[in-house]
């Protein structure tokens, strides 16, 4: 579901999985012979190649006056159709953030895609500052360009990446997925690492993430990260603290690496930061 291997190659996950959708997509769960002539499903395959072609409309702005992205409330993925608040203060950061680039992750049936969720980065609008090196590049360069996504990581400055869950998911699937992307990006993970993981696990553990649902994942610095899970609404407190360097840097990696599960994401952010550079 969410995540992916630090290679290239397709990640495939064995039934039964608990998700489910809306009318127009079949729903996708454990399999089992028909008595009818219906087609049987035995694997699920998550892309990692998904085309960047749609891509959010994202107001264009400015590092030196106020703008559209910024005076306008909302950002629309276009491909799920869920809206984006521009700018949000959240628990624990001292500032609030601008919306910088959304996208959407999709996973690949035979040739069916099936859309799990939009996601959105929100980054302090202080970390242009740091990007200057890049000013008046191009979007394709700024999205080939791992040193610059290592720099807004490595800023000590708050970031957050919210998703939107566009159909119903199993939080145990959800995880699962989750931690097959992670933990390959750690090559020696020490204790602390297991201990954050296993922190990270049990805020999906036997809970049920129902359409709509939001999931806010705030790096406060490079070795902090809080989780917050909302059913409704923006949330109030952290669901979990995660404290690891490795972990942490390896979900951003998850998101903003040289192979990310969501290219839409990355490429829109790109052009958000192209557009702020100008």
């Amino acid at each position: 579901m969410l995540g992916a291997t630090a290679t290239s190659t397709a990640l495939w996950l064995q039934p039964p999985f608990n998700f489910t959708n809306g009318n127009s997509v079949p729903k996708i769960g454990l399999l089992t012979k028909s008595l009818k002539s219906r087609p049987q499903l035995s694997h699920l395959r998550f892309s990692l190649y998904e085309s960047s072609r749609r891509q959010a409309h994202f107001p264009e702005v400015s590092a030196s006056s106020s703008s559209s992205a910024i005076n306008a409330e909302y950002v629309e993925e276009p491909a799920t159709k869920e809206k984006f608040q521009t700018s949000l203060s959240l628990p624990g950061c001292s500032n609030s953030l601008m919306l910088f680039g959304t996208g959407y992750r999709e996973k690949v049936f035979a040739i069916i895609g099936v859309k799990v969720y939009a996601a959105g980065l929100y980054l302090n609008q202080s970390i242009t500052s740091q990007l200057n090196a890049w000013q008046g590049q191009p979007v394709d360069v700024i999205q080939g360009n791992s040193s610059l996504f290592k720099t807004i990581y490595q800023s000590p400055s708050e970031k957050s990446l919210q998703i939107i869950l566009v159909r119903d998911v199993d939080g145990k699937t959800f995880w699962d997925a989750l931690d097959e992307a992670i933990s390959p990006r750690i090559k020696a993970p020490t204790p602390e690492d297991d201990a954050a993981l296993s922190t990270f696990r049990s805020v999906f553990q036997n809970r049920s993430l129902k359409k709509g649902t939001v999931i806010f994942l705030t790096w406060l610095d490079p070795s902090k990260l809080l989780v917050f899970v909302s059913f409704q609404g923006l949330p109030s407190a952290e669901d979990a603290t995660i404290e690891s360097v490795n972990v942490a840097s390896a979900l951003f990696d998850v998101f903003f690496g040289d192979s990310p599960v969501s290219p839409t994401l990355k490429a829109s952010v790109a052009d958000g930061v192209s557009k702020v550079l100008k």
